[in-house]
């Protein structure tokens, strides 16, 4: 797929990436790597890291290295995105993609690193004990549960 234009993006410094939980062509977490794939490239990253470990599993999924990537969403709007990533994971199986969902959405935190995310989860809201997962406490800090 050739860039055809600059897409706009966020800055990170003053809002979030969209949610993990969010989804294009079937894997979560991708509208978000490419909220900060551009922002990346648009030097508008903020504290926000990429690529960070969730964003290496798409990745590698999609077989893509980071700075093409980048250079791909800053050059093609979500619906562009969606087509090529639907192109280049074609060769993907449906179970494939769902083990890249399960580790971005269901990552467990380790036992010992549950004492800091509880303070973590506590000093953002501590009645959300239901909120479990890496992605969730991500979701809860950012407003977006």
């Amino acid at each position: 797929m050739n860039l055809i234009n600059k897409v706009e993006s966020l800055d990170l410094n003053v809002s979030v990436p969209r949610s993990s939980r969010e989804t294009m062509a079937g894997i979560a977490h991708l509208p978000r790597m490419i909220d900060k794939a551009r922002a990346h490239r648009n030097n508008t990253l903020g504290e926000y890291i990429y690529p960070c470990p969730l964003d290496w599993q798409i990745l590698k999924h999609l077989e893509a290295n980071p700075g093409n990537f980048a250079d791909l969403a800053e050059g093609n709007d979500d619906d562009q995105m969606t087509e090529w990533t639907r192109e280049v994971s074609r060769s993907r199986t449906r179970k494939e993609q769902d083990l890249v969902n399960d580790k971005i959405l269901n990552r467990k935190v380790d036992s010992e690193d549950m004492p800091s995310f509880l303070r973590a989860r506590n000093l953002i809201d501590p009645t959300r004990t239901d909120v479990m997962t890496w992605d969730g406490l991500t979701d809860l800090d950012e407003g977006h549960i």
